[in-house]
C-alpha cells in the first residue's frame, strides 16, 4: 500500500499517494495528500505519532470519520491543526481496515483452479467480507456468474486473452479470519469506520460495502483476534481434511515491518497451504524479484496476485480490471 513504507518520508509517503494511489481515483483525497506534502506544520504533527501512524490512509479516515468529508484543504486543515487532539488520539487507537469487496473478483480467478473444496483463511480479515465470495455474483463481461441474486454483484474488467475467465464459483467448506482488530459486521460504530475509509469520489464503493456488509450480518464469518506472524497454526486446527487449505491477503503485508514479511512467507510454506497475495509490487521481495524493474515501475500504482510467491497476475487495487502477466 503506497503511503505506508518506512524507507520514505513522511512527505514523500503524502506525495506518493496522492500521484499513485488518489490519481485518478479521488480527486479530493489527492488535493488534501498533495498539500499536506507540503506543508511543514501538518508534516510537524504527524512526526508527533509513531511511524506508522503517520499514513495518509489512516488521516483521511480519521478526519471524515470524525467530522464528514471536507471541501477543501483550507477546511481539512483547520480540523486537523484545531482538533488535533481528538484527530491524534483516533488515529492512535484506530487501524487502515479497508475492506474492499470488489478484490474478490481479482481472487477468484486464481481460487477457481484450485482443487476444490477450499478452506479459506484471510490474514488481514478486518470484517471478513472477502471470506463470503461465494455470496456475491461476478461479472466478467460475458454475464452474471456466481449469485446473480446478490445484492453485491461485482463486475471486473478481464484483460487479455492467456485464459478464460472464471465460469463458476469455487466451493468453501470452511472460512476464517485473523485480524489484530477484529470488526463485527453486527456493530454500527465498527462498520461505520470501515465506511470512512472509502475515498470521495469512487462512485458506488461506499454503496457496494454497505451491501456487503448487510449479506455478512445474515450469517457473520468467523474473524478471530490474531497476529499473521504468530497465531495461524491454531486457527487452522479446525481445517476439514480432504480441502485445499488457501490462505490468503490483500493490503495487507504493506502494514507489515518489512523484516517479518519474508518470516510470513517461510511460516506459510511449513504450513503447507496455498499462499495467494495481492499486495503491490514492491512489498514482498521474492515476488518483486521475479519481475522485470520496468515491469515493477509501470504497475507502480497496481497490485501484483502472486501464488506462493510466483507472480500471477496484476489488477485494479479495488478490483475494477485483471490481467494475467502472461496475457
Amino acid at each position: 500500500m503506497i503511503g505506508n513504507e518506512d524507507t520514505h518520508s513522511t512527505a514523500a509517503n503524502y506525495r506518493r499517494f496522492a500521484r499513485l494511489e488518489a490519481h485518478g481515483r479521488s480527486p479530493l483525497y489527492e488535493h488534501l495528500t498533495e498539500a499536506v506534502s507540503e506543508d511543514p506544520e501538518l508534516l510537524g504533527l504527524l512526526a508527533s505519532l509513531p511511524a506508522p501512524k503517520r499514513q495518509p490512509n489512516l488521516l483521511l479516515g480519521v478526519v471524515q470519520y470524525l467530522y464528514g468529508t471536507v471541501a477543501d484543504y483550507p477546511a481539512f486543515r483547520r480540523l486537523v491543526v484545531e482538533r488535533w487532539s481528538d484527530v491524534s488520539s483516533t488515529m492512535l487507537v484506530r487501524r487502515t481496515q479497508t475492506n474492499e469487496v470488489g478484490r474478490c473478483a481479482t481472487l477468484l480467478p486464481l481460487l477457481a483452479e484450485l482443487p476444490q473444496p477450499l478452506a479459506l483463511l484471510e490474514v488481514g480479515a478486518s470484517a471478513g467480507l472477502c471470506l463470503l465470495l461465494d455470496r456475491y455474483g461476478y461479472d466478467y463481461g460475458r454475464g452474471v456468474i456466481g449469485q446473480a441474486n446478490s445484492a453485491v454483484v461485482l463486475r471486473c474488467e478481464y484483460r487479455g486473452s492467456s485464459s478464460p475467465a472464471p465460469t463458476m464459483l469455487p466451493e468453501v467448506a470452511w472460512r476464517a479470519g485473523v485480524d489484530l482488530d477484529p470488526v463485527d459486521v453486527r456493530d454500527e460504530s465498527a462498520t461505520r469506520w470501515l465506511e470512512a475509509l472509502v475515498w470521495p469520489g469512487e462512485g458506488d464503493r461506499l454503496s457496494r460495502l454497505r451491501a456487503a456488509i448487510e449479506v455478512a450480518r445474515q450469517d457473520p464469518p468467523r474473524v478471530l483476534e490474531g497476529d499473521l506472524r504468530a497465531d495461524l497454526r491454531e486457527v487452522i486446527s479446525g481445517v476439514p481434511s480432504g480441502s485445499t487449505l488457501v490462505v490468503f491477503h490483500s493490503a495487507v503485508l504493506a502494514y507489515v515491518p518489512a523484516r517479518d514479511r519474508e518470516t510470513f512467507a517461510a511460516d506459510l510454506a511449513r504450513l503447507g497451504a496455498v499462499w495467494i497475495a495481492n499486495e503491490g509490487a514492491r512489498v514482498l521481495p521474492t515476488v518483486q524479484g521475479r519481475l522485470s524493474a520496468a515491469e515493477v515501475d509501470a504497475n507502480e500504482a497496481h497490485f501484483i496476485l502472486s501464488q506462493d510467491g510466483c507472480p500471477v497476475a496484476w489488477a485494479d487495487p479495488h478490483g475494477s480490471w485483471f490481467q494475467r502477466c502472461d496475457g
